[in-house]
């Protein structure tokens, strides 16, 4: 705990180790200072401008992150989730309690681990891994999404639907923001057209699942009784951060 501040904070460690940051960045530490939530914090939670824009999480753990040269846009999605748990537990303690299948569950949010990081993959320093597609041999290179990834990718996701609003190419657009080359060509132009035209079903799976194996992040499973053994996602929106809000 900062003994300069004059509010409580806590380091946060980053599932990533801060492995696939650049050198320069303060982010390359693996950790994050977070100060305790206050009043004013809470103020962001019931901003209605802030829930209606779906930006309410991201204004909040910009308010708590202490170190302020931090750029939030290169956070990766999997530490942005252990900042958000590490926010829930400084506001308002470990204990989550939440409704799954009409029974009451409750989680301690401080007991979650995160998932366990092959360095072997991150030992370079740089966000681009490599995969190859099973059924076709297409070699791929692709990167973990940031939070600015995310952004741009919601936002080009909006424009689509003003387009056609039946349309819901929410996957496919999401791999066209992860993927960097297809065998050896990272022409934009190139990667967009083989995603919507020969990304086979079973390779796009096969590569998702990958992905996801190896992304660093927090485990955000619980195991009810009777669940199903894989586990079960615990519920995160705004009565998560702020347990008295009524939204």
């Amino acid at each position: 705990m900062s003994t300069e501040q004059k509010f409580p904070t806590e380091i946060v460690e980053l599932p990533s180790k801060g492995l696939l940051y650049a050198e320069d960045s303060p982010l390359k530490s693996g950790t994050i200072e977070m100060k305790y939530m206050t009043a004013k914090e809470e103020d962001i939670l019931t901003n209605q401008n802030y829930i209606e824009r779906g930006v309410v999480i991201d204004k909040l753990l910009q308010s708590l992150i202490v170190d302020k040269t931090i750029d939030y846009n290169q956070i990766l999605v999997g530490d942005k989730n252990a900042l958000l748990i590490a926010a829930r537990i400084l506001g308002y303690g470990a204990e989550y309690e939440f409704t799954f299948a009409g029974n009451k569950e409750v989680v301690d949010l401080s007991a979650l681990n995160n998932k366990e990081l092959n360095e072997e993959l991150f030992k370079d320093g740089k966000n681009e891994f490599t995969f190859t597609l099973p059924t076709t041999n297409t070699n791929i290179t692709f990167k973990l999404l940031t939070h600015g990834d995310e952004v741009k990718l919601d936002q080009e996701l909006k424009g689509l639907k003003k387009i056609n609003r039946e349309a819901s190419p929410d996957l496919s657009t999401r791999l066209k923001h992860m993927i960097t080359s297809v065998d050896g060509d990272s022409d934009t132009k190139t990667i967009r057209d083989f995603i919507d035209n020969r990304f086979l079903a079973r390779d796009s799976r096969a590569f998702r699942k990958y992905a996801s194996e190896i992304q660093p992040d927090v485990d955000l499973k619980f195991y009810p009784d009777n669940g199903p053994e894989e586990g079960v996602d615990i519920p995160i929106g705004i009565n998560f951060l702020w347990p008295d809000a009524n939204l």
